[in-house]
């Protein structure tokens, strides 16, 4: 009887032990102490050789042995633990990914530098003068490109865009513009006959800053080392696909200029077309 109530009681106490793992652990520790100090102890009793080595190695060897037990009884809630972090860390990088992209946003234009505060730079669809830049946001001056006037507005980028969108350096336009305007009429007129007129009228306008224009062309074009329009006008000639006649400018003109420009060769067109339209002889069915 007194056999079975021992037997018990140690089957109880084995019960307890595994379902503690605390306790399971210091036992293990207090363990692997004692049997290291007894090695160790030995060692400087009886060992002729490099005492320090020895015990170095020892204390090494211990001290794996009881991170490798102590990690395989609690490997379980080690386990549990890992993935709580990892669900966590994943939330936090969810609930934080626009702030994460908008942090390497500002690392990229650190880094490459595609743009410097006072520049003319287009982001997707939005064109402005680059005001300020922090790391969550591009701050832009909106500028209308149709007449390279500020718009009054002010955008507030955020840094994402900018590793999701095209950003274009429009520097150069904020002195001198590459302008195109068309021009739509009727196919009365034959545009021909008056062409060399409107040459003329394009480059007496252009005559005050041609000087300059060539040099600054040339300054950009040794900047992107690629061949640009310019500083000539250009005009071209064509039809649309409804048979209206189509006049297209191309004027290399100070920004400020463009557009006073286009309404000055706006105005000569008008003039010659009707004036050609009137001299030319009515046809009768």
């Amino acid at each position: 009887m007194e056999w079975l109530n021992q037997t018990h009681n140690f089957k109880t106490l084995s019960v307890v032990l595994a379902n503690n793992k605390f306790v399971i652990a210091l036992l293990f520790i207090f363990i692997f102490y004692m049997i290291k100090y007894l090695i160790v102890k030995t060692i400087k009793k009886k060992s002729k050789q490099d005492k320090k080595l020895q015990i170095n190695i020892v204390n090494n060897i211990f001290t794996i042995m009881m991170i490798v037990m102590v990690f395989n009884i609690w490997s379980e809630e080690i386990q549990k633990f890992a993935f709580s972090i990892a669900a966590f860390i994943v939330a936090i990088v969810l609930a934080t990914r626009e702030f994460i992209q908008c942090f390497i946003g500002f690392v990229y234009i650190l880094s490459s530098r595609p743009f410097r505060i006072g520049d003319w730079v287009q982001v997707g669809n939005h064109y402005g003068e680059v005001h300020s830049t922090d790391w969550a946001k591009l701050t832009l001056l909106e500028v209308n490109i149709d007449d390279y006037q500020y718009t009054g507005k002010t955008l507030y980028l955020p840094n994402s865009q900018l590793i999701t969108s095209v950003i274009k350096n429009l520097n150069f336009l904020k002195r001198y513009a590459m302008h195109h305007f068309t021009i739509v009429r009727d196919d009365s007129v034959n545009p021909f006959e008056f062409i060399d007129q409107l040459y003329n009228k394009a480059n007496l306008y252009c005559n005050d800053f041609k000087e300059v224009a060539i040099r600054y062309n040339q300054l950009i074009e040794n900047r992107l080392e690629v061949h640009i329009a310019g500083p000539e006008p250009h005009i071209q000639i064509a039809t649309s696909e409804l048979g209206d006649t189509q006049i297209f400018f191309t004027i290399f003109c100070p920004t400020e200029r463009a557009l006073e420009i286009e309404q000055k060769l706006t105005a000569d067109f008008m003039t010659l077309w009707f004036k050609q339209k009137t001299a030319s002889p009515i046809s009768l069915s």
